[in-house]
């Protein structure tokens, strides 16, 4: 089953919960994904409610983070990932910023692990949510492959290296985890896609589970919570 609509409505299926760690997973260096992400904060922060949003970014960025918009600090001055860094993350960080310095209920939180930690990034991401996990939800920005509940990994292949989102569900934590997909370069139009779907699988298994040495799922159920499909407006064009 999947629904197209805009934004507003995808958001819908994906809005966070109390007591809740929410991943959405991207292709770095989307606008369209720091897009549909901002517009999920901004429709939780209008209920009147408060928000944890947790970011890619090195956990030893926090200080200059908060000081955002304040002394003449701005994003520009976040050192970010170069796989990751793009304009749009920059512009949505300052906005972020003027919404929580504005008195709006929300905390930003850096959470990789950054050049120089041993451990490894997803062990260490896991660790700085379940520290903030309660009952402000937890929405976290991050790569599709962190964000997977299960991998079935390939013992012959490869030593077992759960994600972020799957060592917090082993851990008891409400997780919430939903992937974003693309049909090429098109990005014009979301559809939800439940997980139940055979399309959900499908996908999984071509865009995700392709890329690591693992087994192809036989249902997305427990993997995700859905899908974001971004593809091509195949609508026909007016006369």
């Amino acid at each position: 089953m999947s629904m197209a609509g805009d934004l507003g409505q995808i958001h819908g299926h994906l809005n966070p919960e109390p007591n809740s760690i929410t991943f959405i997973g991207e292709s770095h260096q989307r606008p369209e994904s720091v897009r549909l992400f901002r517009s999920m904060i901004n429709e939780h922060l209008k209920q009147g409610d408060c928000l944890t949003v947790a970011l890619e970014i090195a956990s030893n960025q926090q200080d200059t983070i908060e000081k955002i918009g304040r002394d003449g600090v701005t994003a520009a001055d976040i050192d970010i990932a170069p796989a990751i860094d793009h304009q749009a993350y920059r512009d949505m960080l300052d906005s972020l910023a003027a919404l929580r310095n504005a008195g709006a209920c929300l905390s930003l939180v850096a959470i990789d692990a950054g050049f120089g930690n041993k451990m490894r990034r997803d062990e260490w991401m896991a660790m700085q949510l379940a520290k903030r996990a309660g009952e402000t939800p937890i929405l976290v920005l991050l790569g599709n492959l962190h964000t997977l509940k299960r991998v079935n990994w390939d013992p012959a292949m490869v030593e077992y290296s759960p994600y972020a989102a799957e060592i917090l569900a082993s851990e008891g934590e409400n997780v919430r985890s939903y992937s974003q997909l693309w049909a090429g370069d098109c990005a014009s139009q979301a559809r939800f896609i439940e997980p139940d779907s055979p399309e959900a699988l499908g996908l999984l298994n071509q865009h995700l589970i392709s890329l690591l040495n693992a087994f192809d799922y036989q249902t997305a159920r427990g993997v995700v919570d859905g899908i974001i499909a971004w593809e091509c407006d195949k609508r026909p064009r007016g006369n």
